[in-house]
């Protein structure tokens, strides 16, 4: 997805014409979704027409939605056009799927530094270890990726090296941050396989350049800014409270993200995670003033901790992030384990459980320093008062002689670790890659043994959203 947003005064208003009311589920309506979702992936399967078409192989592996969205464009692209298509993440995959198809179309995010998303590392472990025999299968595998990020779009080219190696005939796309052109690119070559499998039999079909419809942007105000730690030695980090022009608050669940283009980089969205729940009135966003590497400040954090003032309009698409969402995992006991901007998609989890008075949860949380980085501290503190919060460990980095990560609260406190995934807690993990996310994981190999931790994350036990 490319999205393109310049923000003049006739943009805007222009765009209130198209507001529409966002697609995403509540509480009660997720869980339906969830249910079909199940369904779908069970059958494997996006079928119509004429059953004697040609079946092509649609798999996906998304860590924030982006992949899994494409291959669902796709595969009605090709269900309309006359074909059978088989869609399915790629931890449903097996060797004798992949031998049944002659063609298959792959849609896979790299994330991390390099790596598969979550719900692929079964896919990685047993999948490719097999090297079946793909000598008459044809392929098309397009990465997506972010050039800022040295191992750019590594997954999905290491993907399409091990279909070549077993024999497959695959081409590869890679796509930087959703650009457009390589999208269409991608579209056109979609094409080329249907017109190939049906050949003069193929019915008509106008491929539209908007095959990939793109999500509704929502003109939002922004309504309050907060500097949350003044005085700290890191980022400033800031509150931003949100309500939509129009004054309907869209739904979304917790663990969803927002997608934004400011005025200085109109062509790159950045996602941010939101930090309140619809209940709370607001879209509510934390958002860490960065700096680049040269000393230069981050320019969509620039905009949006100093840029914008109250009362300023920029246009917000919400984005269902299925990865993080509570999903089969609102009745577990939860533990959540975060630090800096990344308590705002735990923030939303507990919020969403307190709203419907689940309260067994455990948060893990670190900063830089207790005098001045306790961000919601009031609040925190007030929800394990109330039995809301079952308990709250907080790591300060910066405290003198206390000083410790968030891995080390997990290290102190193995046996309880363990004894919360025994009776059957899901861990949700959100903040920096580096330094907590990948510390975090290890500790977690270290207390829970490796192969349980490739267990929680194989049945979205273990959720993950780092950056």
């Amino acid at each position: 997805m490319t999205v393109e947003w310049i923000l003049t005064p006739e943009r805007i208003y222009g765009a209130m014409g198209l507001v529409a009311a966002y697609a995403g589920m509540c509480w009660g309506i997720g869980s339906r979704v969830r249910r079909q979702r199940l369904t779908d992936e069970a059958q494997s399967q996006v079928s119509r027409g004429d059953a004697r078409a040609p079946a092509v192989l649609v798999a996906y592996a998304s860590q924030t939605g982006q992949a899994e969205a494409l291959a669902r464009a796709t595969a009605k692209m090709l269900v309309d056009g006359g074909l059978q298509v088989r869609l399915l993440p790629v931890e449903k995959l097996t060797a004798e799927l992949l031998q049944e198809h002659a063609h298959s179309l792959w849609m896979l995010s790299t994330t991390g530094e390099g790596d598969a998303p979550d719900h692929a590392l079964g896919f990685v472990r047993q999948l490719k270890a097999a090297q079946p025999v793909l000598t008459r299968h044809q392929s098309l595998v397009l990465a997506l990726g972010d050039r800022e990020y040295q191992e750019f779009c590594a997954f999905g080219v290491q993907v399409h090296e091990w279909l070549q190696a077993c024999g497959a005939r695959s081409d590869l796309i890679c796509v930087d941050n959703m650009d457009g052109p390589s999208l269409q690119s991608w579209r056109a070559q979609v094409g080329q396989m249907r017109q190939g499998l049906l050949g003069e039999c193929a019915p008509d079909q106008e491929l539209d350049a908007d095959w990939l419809q793109a999500p509704v942007s929502i003109p939002f105000v922004l309504r309050r800014r907060r500097l949350l730690n003044p005085g700290s030695q890191g980022g400033a980090l800031y509150l931003l409270e949100w309500t939509p022009q129009s004054g309907e608050l869209p739904q979304w669940e917790s663990g969803d993200l927002v997608s934004l283009c400011v005025p200085a980089d109109p062509e790159r969205p950045r996602d941010y995670s939101i930090a309140s729940v619809t209940a709370d009135g607001s879209l509510q966003l934390l958002v860490r003033q960065s700096t680049r590497a040269d000393g230069s400040p981050g320019l969509a954090s620039q905009w949006l901790c100093c840029g914008m003032a109250e009362g300023d309009v920029l246009p917000l698409t919400l984005r269902e992030h299925r990865g993080f969402r509570l999903g089969d995992n609102a009745g577990r006991p939860l533990i959540l384990i975060g630090n800096g901007s990344g308590l705002a998609g735990l923030l939303s989890h507990i919020r969403a459980r307190v709203q419907h008075d689940c309260n067994d949860q455990w948060l893990l949380f670190g900063e830089r320093s207790p005098r001045h980085d306790a961000v919601f501290g009031d609040q925190l503190a007030a929800w394990v008062e109330q039995g809301r919060l079952a308990r709250l460990d907080q790591a300060w980095s910066r405290n003198g002689k206390d000083s410790r990560y968030v891995q080390d609260l997990l290290r102190s406190h193995a046996e309880e670790v363990r004894q919360w995934v025994a009776r059957g807690a899901a861990i949700y993990v959100s903040g920096s890659l580096h330094g907590m996310g990948q510390g975090v994981h290890l500790t977690l190999q270290a207390v829970l043994g490796e192969a349980k931790v490739a267990e929680l994350l194989g049945s979205g036990r273990y959720r993950r959203d780092v950056y």
